[in-house]
């Protein structure tokens, strides 16, 4: 058995007038609640450090600098550096990067247990639109805000096991974890923010929670592997998010989930030798795949009718 205490630490709302520093407070509060349940490494949400700022568009980029971190850690953050060390846990942290160079992603970082960082993954499909839409009760201008990564799904070995990062969006598609499936993933870390109400098809709004579990339970399925999927969640600036986090088996079955849209952690004891049960079985890549009848996955973007 390869046992890995991991947490969801769930966040509710931050306001727009939230600074870094009382956000910081709340994230070491819910550190503290993980380790005292057992929690080896705790993970955090998407853009968990600001409110959710794509949902506003600005003419001049430039006046949206302020909600990006230019350095992590960064002296808002250093606390939470310093207390996850102090307590021997690890943890991954989405928040939105940019770079010297003018470049901005919507990141995560996982860092070990001694407080060092030992990943950066940047999100890969981003959604939303590129210009203002006056006309929506709400923007959802990430395709604005952020530049999609090219730098694929990475794997890493840490905290006993191998390791991925996806955001958000990047969960909805199979392509995400089947990538990281090849590299022997046996734990996906997800933050993401999503909103109840989807602008462009409402009729969706009331399968919010069944797409969220149907996407991450298939995708941990199919690639034998735990899936860690993290809300910020609740009424944030006038907009309700889902929340729902939970913590996946590589049965698909869900091991916790939290029952509020607020604070909260959920923890569970993930064997990462549980991956095998399905890797070694119904999932045995190298036995049954047949990626010489794949390529137009590669090939092509859109679908091609002839």
């Amino acid at each position: 058995m390869r046992n890995l205490t991991v947490a969801a630490a769930q966040l509710g709302p931050i306001q727009r007038n939230d600074d870094r520093q009382s956000v910081v407070i709340r994230l070491i509060d819910l550190l503290r609640d993980a380790h005292s349940k057992s929690a080896e490494l705790v993970v955090f949400p998407e853009l968990a450090l600001t409110t959710f700022f794509p949902r506003w568009f600005v003419e001049n980029i430039s006046e949206a600098d302020h909600w990006y971190e230019t350095e992590m850690p960064s002296i808002a953050t250093r606390p939470l550096f310093d207390e996850a060390k102090k307590l021997g846990v690890g943890f991954c942290l989405g928040y939105a990067e940019l770079t010297n160079t003018g470049e901005r992603f919507n990141t995560q970082i996982l860092v070990g247990k001694d407080g060092s960082i030992i990943a950066k993954y940047r999100k890969v499909h981003i959604p939303g639109h590129e210009h203002h839409e006056p006309n929506r009760p709400f923007q959802h201008a990430e395709r604005y805000y952020f530049k999609p990564s090219d730098e694929g799904f990475g794997v890493w070995s840490a905290f006993g096991g191998r390791i991925g990062m996806m955001i958000c969006n990047d969960r909805r598609w199979p392509e995400s974890y089947r990538v990281m499936g090849l590299q022997g993933v046996e734990m996906i870390l997800c933050g993401y923010n999503t909103p109840l109400h989807y602008v462009p098809d409402p009729t969706q709004d009331v399968l919010q929670g069944f797409h969220n579990a149907l996407v991450m339970q298939s995708g941990a399925y199919q690639n034998g592997t735990f899936v860690v999927g993290v809300a910020k969640g609740g009424i944030e600036e006038g907009v309700d998010s889902l929340a729902d986090s939970s913590i996946i088996a590589p049965s698909g079955e869900i091991l916790a989930k939290t029952q509020t849209n607020g604070d909260e952690v959920v923890t569970a004891v993930c064997d990462l030798d549980w991956c095998n049960n399905y890797k070694k079985t119904l999932f045995d890549f190298d036995r049954y795949r047949r990626p010489e009848v794949y390529g137009r996955i590669t090939s092509q973007r859109g679908p091609k009718i002839e």
